[in-house]
């Protein structure tokens, strides 16, 4: 990393984000929203309560670091074992997780589908599912490669649902139940 770099991070760590919002370092550029609609957080909710307590530690906004990367993302959702992390701390590393979760607002629709795509790819994270309440589908990407056909890292393989269908996502050992996902109004 570079001077600048150190410098925009530590900026994102002392940045006093305004109660309503919240904040992202995304590719050394701190993205500011604001919080979430209902149906995203029930579609978290959802998520979070059919994958098993007992083994992941299922962690809502958790900011994560990926290694030589100028970017910590907060997906709305990361899953790692429960013996991955110990004690405190504001980032869990890429390499300990299993699976993270966006949900697609109108406004970070290229963020999620694209941007993060190619973050949590470079990152090797074995599981990124986006899911879509504008679309109504859920896709999930598995198997990351750091550089794809295009050069730009990508996941190797690609399964589109739509809502109310099943998503087995087997490196959890689950199969998520999608039937009451809504859309946005």
């Amino acid at each position: 990393m570079t001077a600048i770099d150190d410098r925009v991070i530590g900026i994102f760590e002392n940045l006093e984000v305004p109660e309503g919002f919240k904040a992202e370092l995304i590719r050394g550029e701190i993205v500011m929203m604001a919080g979430p609609d209902r149906v995203h957080n029930w579609i978290v909710e959802s998520i979070q309560d059919q994958i098993p307590r007992a083994r992941w530690h299922r962690s809502v906004t958790q900011d994560i670091d990926l290694p030589g990367l100028t970017s910590e993302p907060q997906p709305d959702l990361v899953v790692y074992e429960r013996d991955a992390v110990e004690g405190p701390g504001r980032l869990v590393p890429a390499p300990l997780l299993t699976l993270v979760l966006e949900v697609v607002s109108k406004t970070s629709v290229l963020r999620d589908y694209r941007t993060k795509r190619e973050l949590y790819a470079e990152g090797m994270i074995p599981v990124y599912l986006i899911v879509d309440p504008i679309k109504a589908v859920c896709v999930l990407l598995t198997e990351p490669t750091r550089a794809s056909a295009s050069g730009l890292p990508d996941y190797v393989s690609e399964r589109t649902t739509k809502f109310g269908e099943p998503i087995p996502v087997d490196l959890l050992g689950v199969t998520l139940d999608t039937s009451e996902f809504q859309t946005y109004a």
